[in-house]
């Protein structure tokens, strides 16, 4: 039996944190479905097009995942793909706070929805995508804060 998953987030950029939950859901998952959301209220950094686009170059090598993107309700997404599985990345205990009220949340909506959560190792347990930008904004070095596959698309255009 295939079992998938799908992996949600803004991405905005993918860092080396979120490379890191994807290879350890391959572990568990015959597929990993990256899920781009659009989510316009973040105000994000790089349009939909180039976060789905860095998603896919960050990920080719690994045979498993597929990057798409979405702009509807979690569930609604996945009760589309035929997946009742979403993985999530815990960094810290305020991570843990927020994605159990978001897990609860979804639940609420589809009972058949469950979230899995992964921690990344340590060396990339401080990572995320606001410190990857403000780091970017800054003029500073981000070489290992994001796939190297990927690092110069970063630096260029936004979109």
């Amino acid at each position: 039996m295939n079992k998938s998953c799908i992996y949600p987030g803004t991405f905005d950029p993918i860092t080396n944190g979120h490379i890191d939950v994807i290879k350890r859901a391959c572990k568990v998952f015959d597929r990993v479905i990256v899920a781009v959301a659009l989510n316009e209220s973040k105000t994000p950094y790089f349009c939909h097009e180039k976060r789905i686009n860095l998603a896919k170059i960050a990920t080719k090598d690994i045979s498993n995942v597929e990057v798409v993107g979405f702009s509807n309700l979690l569930v609604d997404f996945a009760k589309a793909q035929g997946i009742n599985t979403v993985v999530r990345g815990l960094r810290a205990v305020s991570d843990f706070e927020y994605e159990l009220q978001i897990g609860y949340a979804n639940a609420s909506l589809w009972s058949e929805f469950e979230t899995v959560y992964f921690m990344p190792s340590l060396k990339n347990a401080f990572i995320s995508s606001s410190i990857v930008r403000s780091v970017l904004s800054h003029g500073g070095d981000i070489t290992n804060l994001v796939p190297k596959e990927i690092l110069e698309d970063i630096k260029g255009k936004k979109c």
